[in-house]
């Protein structure tokens, strides 16, 4: 016991510090562009968002509109707010994205992945949080192509015995 006190005893105090401080920066650094803001495209489905973030109010904007306006139902803007939520970073961004593609659904998917990515260049050690989330995962399923001879995808034609 006597042993490790004077092994530990021996160690210079800057030395554990410069440890300490070196392993709370983050692996990444910010990119932000010549504006402040951070950009990342978010994808979902057919749909694809360009998406800034800077700080400010917490006001959304898609595709010139309020998100109330563009996303009617609570359900889809709950989608798009929950980056904040996870990192209680509620009302501090203003988000700016333009949306293309899909269906209100995919799109409002492609928004959430576009702020997370966006809020993890913004503030890198926010990084771990959205990750262990699952938000910066592109979610990959689309919809199956229809094949011929059947009604669809993979429903067929009702059989007829006779």
């Amino acid at each position: 016991m006597a042993d490790l006190k004077s092994i530990a005893g021996d160690a210079p105090e800057g030395d554990s510090a410069e440890i300490a401080r070196t392993a709370s920066v983050p692996l990444r650094e910010q990119e932000l562009d010549a504006q402040g803001r951070a950009y990342a495209t978010g994808r979902r489905k057919d749909a694809k968002a360009r998406v800034w973030i800077k700080p400010g109010s917490g006001k959304v904007t898609v595709n010139g509109r309020d998100q109330e306006i563009y996303f009617a139902r609570p359900t889809l803007r709950l989608i798009i707010n929950q980056p904040f939520a996870i990192t209680d970073r509620e009302g501090q961004y203003d988000v700016i994205c333009t949306v293309r593609g899909g269906g209100l659904s995919g799109q409002a998917g492609a928004v959430k992945h576009g702020i997370s990515q966006a809020l993890a260049k913004y503030e890198p050690t926010l990084r771990s949080t959205v990750k262990a989330a699952g938000f910066l995962t592109r979610d990959s399923r689309v919809v199956e192509r229809k094949k011929y001879g059947k009604a669809k995808a993979r429903k067929s034609f009702q059989f007829s015995k006779r």
